[in-house]
């Protein structure tokens, strides 16, 4: 939750409260908006005017028993110590937008307007490409909210490429080419995300079994054999032909 930007309207009567803040939610966790500090039997009523980026909709709750809510997706007003709140269950990127709400208690009102975003973390995948002669270390933090960082434990050319998907979520990449003089064991991808308590660290590897990358190597060598083998025996052949000639 940031600072809160509060105005006070002592003017008229009764009290009125604007409050504009920000809350942001981890992606799978339970979210608990609070519009008022206000106690429940101190509240008349309490409205949630909530605009998605897909649709919006109504949550209200009266003391009188006038109960609306026509979002229809898990969320509800709940009550907990004297107090209400709107519970979101299972926070996703679709519940990401504006809350607006008001409480009208004994003796004034509160406006609140809740900008709400989520932050998702990255699934993180690393490995190693070979590139005519030199080797290409690659890590990618795929559709994290917000975008992760991504550093190496080497110095060397490398490049970073983000994706900015429509549903908010970030997809970063970053190549670095591997110098030769450095031991692949010793090459880790960092990586760092505010959903983490800690930056990760991750080792890339080649793809699919290491055999496959010395298959050309094989390749070559095999020419080379056998080619060798074909010239020796031509070689040979063309000498017994030789003593044959000689010996008739």
């Amino acid at each position: 939750t940031t600072n809160p930007n509060i105005i006070v309207n002592t003017t008229t009567s009764p009290l009125k409260v604007y409050v504009n803040r920000k809350e942001v939610f981890n992606l799978g966790s339970d979210a608990r908006l609070i519009c008022s500090n206000r106690t429940q039997n101190k509240s008349i009523f309490v409205i949630w005017n909530i605009e998605l980026k897909h649709k919006t909709c109504k949550i209200s709750f009266s003391n009188e028993g006038q109960n609306i809510n026509s979002c229809n997706d898990g969320k509800s007003i709940q009550i907990s110590n004297d107090q209400s709140f709107l519970h979101i269950p299972n926070f996703s990127a679709s519940d990401v937008g504006a809350y607006s709400c008001e409480s009208t208690y004994t003796g004034g009102n509160e406006d609140y307007r809740i900008t709400v975003g989520v932050t998702a973390p990255p699934a993180v995948s690393t490995w190693l490409e070979r590139r005519g002669n030199k080797i290409v270390a690659v890590c990618r933090a795929e559709r994290g909210i917000p975008a992760a960082n991504i550093s190496w434990s080497v110095i060397g050319n490398h490049s970073v490429t983000q994706q900015n998907d429509p549903d908010g979520f970030v997809t970063v990449e970053s190549q670095l080419e591997v110098p030769e003089d450095i031991d692949q064991e010793n090459l880790t991808c960092i990586v760092w995300h505010q959903f983490w308590e800690q930056e990760k660290t991750f080792i890339p590897r080649f793809r699919g079994h290491p055999i496959l990358y010395f298959i050309p190597i094989f390749g070559i060598i095999f020419i080379l054999v056998a080619g060798f083998f074909i010239y020796a025996l031509k070689k040979t052949m063309s000498t017994d032909r030789h003593i044959i000639q000689i010996t008739s």
